[in-house]
């Protein structure tokens, strides 16, 4: 699935590479938007992908990617590394998994 460059769907923001950062989320949400802001403000090299703008197979691969590190499939979901989730908008914990 390669969502990133398509309008409103996956985005690449540029920054300090601390790893592979994903952030899944859905355009409405206020707490998706914070901790898109917080990675963008921490100069951070990361994909987002808004789960809501995504149709179809698309739409279907990103939630069970989701649901493999977060059963709930709740938003914001961001995973670092393919290895570590963090679910909901935790400064402190992202902060910390990106060695800030």
């Amino acid at each position: 699935m390669n969502l990133f460059g398509q309008k409103d769907r996956g985005n690449h923001v540029s920054g300090v590479d601390r790893g592979k950062v994903i952030m899944y989320g859905l355009s409405t949400c206020v707490w998706c938007k914070k901790t898109k802001k917080l990675l963008t403000d921490l100069g951070v090299d990361f994909d987002y992908v808004y789960v809501d703008r995504l149709e179809g197979k698309e739409e279907e691969e990103a939630v069970e990617e989701v649901r493999r590190f977060n059963p709930s499939v709740s938003f914001p979901t961001t995973i670092i590394n393919d290895e570590k989730a963090i679910v909901g908008f935790k400064e402190k914990e992202i902060r910390e998994s990106l060695g800030f």
